[in-house]
């Protein structure tokens, strides 16, 4: 095993971690039954944290 394999990080620090660089989720879900799509669903999200740096995208959208 390498040292890599042995680190462990908590949850918390995960999170820390991700909200700071921010993740993008995207997905496609489809309900389908006998070849017929009856519900097809698209995921496109974006979670980040806004600070200083990093303003909210929705500012310009408030002016």
């Amino acid at each position: 095993m390498t040292v890599v394999e042995r680190r462990e990080i908590a949850l918390v620090d995960l999170l820390d971690r991700l909200l700071a660089g921010g993740v993008v989720i995207t997905g496609d879900v489809t309900l389908r039954i006998a070849d017929v799509d009856l519900v097809r669903i698209d995921l496109n999200a974006l979670i980040s944290s806004v600070n200083a740096q990093v303003p909210s995208p929705f500012e310009a959208l408030e002016e």
